[in-house]
C-alpha cells in the first residue's frame, strides 16, 4: 500500500506506537522510516497535535489506526495532511453485523453503570466496542497485571490489549517522549463484552472487578 503510493527510501511515515507492530513493519518494508506520535488518551488513536509536532521535511505519510471500535479524528488528520502534503492512510478493524454491535453496546452500557474502581471507556460517537478497554488505577503495569491475574482467577477472560508500545520494542526502539502511549500500555485492560455473554456472566465480571476495588496492592 505504501509502495504503491510512492512512499519509499528516505521518507518518514508517522504511525502510532500504541498498537500492533505490523504497521511499523510495513513502513520499514517500504524502505521508509516509522516515526512514532502519541495518542489521544480517550480514543487511543493518533493525537492530531502530536502528529503535527512529528512532521518534518521528510514526512510523506500518516497511517491512522482506529482502535477498539473508536474512530480517530480523520477529518482533522486529513486537513493536516493537506497542509503538509502528506498521504493519510487508514487502517480499521473488521466491521461486525449491526445486531452484534448493538448487543456489545448494551453490554458496555451495563458495565459503564456497574463497574467501580476502574476507569471505564469514553463511549463517544459511533463506538462499536470491539474491545471494552478500562484503565486500572495505581502505579501502572504491576498493578494492572496483578488485577488481570486476579480477574482470570475468578473466571473472567480479560486481556492486556497492548503489552509493549512499539517504540519500546528492540527493533523499533526510539528515544521519544510518548507519555499517553506509555501510560495506556501500562494501565489498559480489555474486559469481555461479546454478544454471546449471558446476564449471569456479565454479573460475574462486575462482581469480580468491584471486589478488587480497582487496585490490589500499590507497587512501590
Amino acid at each position: 500500500m505504501l509502495r504503491a503510493a510512492g512512499v519509499g527510501v528516505g521518507d518518514e511515515v508517522i504511525v502510532p506506537a500504541f498498537g500492533n507492530v505490523e504497521v511499523a513493519e510495513a513502513v520499514t518494508l517500504a524502505g521508509a522510516l516509522p516515526v512514532f506520535a502519541d495518542i489521544d488518551p480517550l480514543t487511543y488513536c493518533l493525537d492530531v497535535t502530536a502528529v503535527e509536532a512529528a512532521v518534518t521535511p521528510r514526512s510523506a505519510a500518516v497511517v491512522v489506526v482506529h482502535r477498539f471500535g473508536r474512530w480517530a479524528d480523520v477529518r482533522r488528520l486529513r486537513e493536516l495532511g493537506q497542509r503538509h502534503g502528506l498521504l493519510v492512510l487508514e487502517q480499521g478493524e473488521s466491521e461486525a453485523p449491526y445486531d452484534e454491535i448493538a448487543q456489545r453496546r448494551q453490554r458496555a452500557a451495563y458495565l459503564d453503570a456497574k463497574l467501580r474502581g476502574v476507569r471505564t471507556p469514553d463511549g463517544g460517537d459511533g463506538h462499536t466496542f470491539q474491545q471494552y478497554v478500562v484503565r486500572v488505577p495505581g502505579n501502572g503495569r504491576p498493578d494492572r497485571d496483578a488485577f488481570a491475574r486476579a480477574l482470570r482467577g475468578k473466571g473472567v477472560d480479560c486481556r492486556v490489549p497492548v503489552k509493549t508500545a512499539v517504540h519500546r520494542l528492540p527493533e523499533f526502539r526510539r528515544c521519544v517522549s510518548l507519555p499517553e502511549t506509555e501510560r495506556a500500555a501500562d494501565e489498559t485492560l480489555a474486559l469481555p463484552v461479546d454478544a454471546s455473554l449471558t446476564k449471569r456472566e456479565m454479573q460475574r465480571i462486575v462482581s469480580a472487578c468491584n471486589a478488587l476495588g480497582g487496585l490490589l496492592q500499590p507497587a512501590f
